[in-house]
């Protein structure tokens, strides 16, 4: 079985992280094959929307394979097939596949089907939209195991949540659970396991309905804005505003609106 599963339907990616058997740990198979969706996902015009999860209702990933990725990022095993090579060939591959210095303005929604643990947390700070079911369980154990958070938790985590709740979470690499999550706002709400992916599928439907070119841009000026002065934020707005404004889209929809009709947004 492929490590990823990548489907495209009805302008919206589905990523599927497919080790379920080892609760969909990062192997350099999965790797190489998020990384290469991801990068589908940006450049293909006909798709507004992603939604990540984990195969199964075990876990949405326990993070990187300790017998298969970081031997083999340490050195401590020679590499064995193509995806191997590949990762030390290309190690900008790890940063994309964790959504790290990855350009990336289209959103994503993260659909968390268990433990999200270590690169399951990480990876998860680079999304947008993000539910989890009942049974989820956050967390990033690095400091117990000598090393530290590097797939962006350490810069991204504050940033997203309360300082003192990022902290605690950071230094005692103790997990918590999705109501917790949920309440410190790091996911938007939980559900039942039976409702996870369908509550995403909404959430990915309504956002691929709005103008995409409205909700790259929106995103877009939010990330880059981020630990701005104010003053340099706002010049960073009105330039994307102003191509917005001027766009196809922007007249479309106030007509389709006055019209009474679904609006036909292009993109442009």
């Amino acid at each position: 079985m492929e490590h990823l599963l990548y489907e495209k339907r009805d302008g919206v990616a589905y990523l599927t992280m497919n080790r379920h058997e080892k609760r969909n740990a990062f192997s350099p198979e999965m790797i190489c094959r998020l990384a290469d969706a991801w990068h589908d996902f940006r450049d293909d015009p006909d798709l507004r929307v992603a939604v990540l999860t984990g195969a199964g209702e075990v876990a949405f990933s326990a993070g990187a394979d300790l017998g298969l990725l970081i031997p083999l990022l340490t050195r401590a095993r020679k590499p064995e097939d193509a995806w191997d090579e590949r990762i030390l060939r290309e190690p900008g591959m790890l940063q994309v596949a964790l959504l790290r210095r990855f350009e990336l303005y289209k959103p994503v929604i993260a659909a968390v089907n268990g433990f999200a643990l270590a690169g399951g947390t990480e990876v998860l700070q680079g999304t947008d939209i993000r539910l989890a079911s009942t049974n989820a369980r956050f967390g990033l154990s690095e400091a117990k195991r000598g090393i530290v958070p590097a797939g962006g938790s350490m810069v991204r985590l504050a940033r997203q949540i309360p300082f003192c709740k990022a902290m605690e979470i950071l230094l005692t690499g103790d997990d918590l659970s999705a109501e917790e999550a949920c309440r410190i706002g790091l996911v938007n709400m939980v559900t039942s396991p039976a409702e996870l992916l369908a509550a995403a599928e909404r959430f990915a439907r309504r956002i691929a309905d709005n103008g995409p070119l409205a909700v790259r841009t929106i995103k877009e000026v939010v990330l880059r804005t981020s630990g701005l002065s104010l003053e340099n934020a706002y010049g960073v707005e009105d330039v994307a505003a102003s191509v917005v404004m001027r766009s196809n889209d922007a007249r479309e929809g106030p007509r389709a609106f006055l019209e009474k009709r679904k609006p036909h947004f292009e993109g442009s």
